[in-house]
């Protein structure tokens, strides 16, 4: 039987070897309520949801039962959804564009209520994901704190599937010391050892705690 704490224990032990400054986003997408409760239950506070819809469905109660869940939005984030998002998560990791930003900036006035937001990072430039470009974070960055009063905390990137991730991660930890956004949002379940060793604080990890998804 896949005990997801037991899993969660096991990967705990095995980061904070290397360290203790860093975050498991449990990542629950697809995952019923029945194999998260054992997770809230055991004291576990990061999840990660990739739709806006099934994250409302799944934890406006739970939320309210355990305000002490921090809930995290790690999919694409689409302008139309933002209004639903932001009562609800209290990260958002992927910010990739300025018309987001500005419409996040515009919601966030309304709920009175600032989400800690990580910048998307096309870190492989592929033409099929979305993110900033490294060359252009500087400015965007500026823009989102100075014109736009977001609460920039970090960066994110979902490295090319079939390449060897750790190039990427050696790429975001300096780019994480030029731009001094602390937080790096990087590691997933088949390579969050190798983003632990390049500064990696948030891990999304899934398949590794709740098993494989149907």
């Amino acid at each position: 039987m896949h005990n997801p704490v037991d899993k969660l224990l096991s990967i705990e032990k095995e980061i904070y070897k290397k360290s203790s400054n860093i975050k498991i986003i449990a990542v629950s997408k697809t995952f019923p309520i029945s194999k998260i409760i054992p997770l809230i239950k055991h004291g576990h506070e990061h999840f990660g949801e990739n739709k806006v819809q099934e994250a409302v469905e799944k934890w406006t109660s739970i939320k309210n039962d355990f305000p002490n869940i921090k809930l995290h939005m790690i999919g694409k984030l689409q302008t139309n959804k933002i209004k639903f998002a932001l009562p609800l998560f209290d990260y958002i990791h992927s910010l990739d564009n300025l018309k987001l930003a500005k419409k996040i900036s515009n919601e966030q006035k309304k709920f009175d209520k600032k989400p800690k937001i990580f910048i998307q990072i096309n870190i492989g430039e592929e033409e099929q994901k979305s993110g900033i470009n490294a060359s252009s974070l500087q400015n965007f960055y500026s823009q989102c704190i100075n014109d736009l009063d977001l609460d920039i905390i970090g960066i994110m990137c979902l490295p090319p599937n079939d390449l060897n991730p750790e190039k990427y991660f050696k790429e975001m930890k300096k780019l994480s010391k030029e731009t001094n956004l602390k937080e790096i949002s990087m590691g997933m379940s088949n390579d969050y050892l190798k983003a632990v060793e390049n500064n990696a604080t948030f891990l999304r990890i899934g398949s590794s705690i709740f098993g494989p998804r149907s």
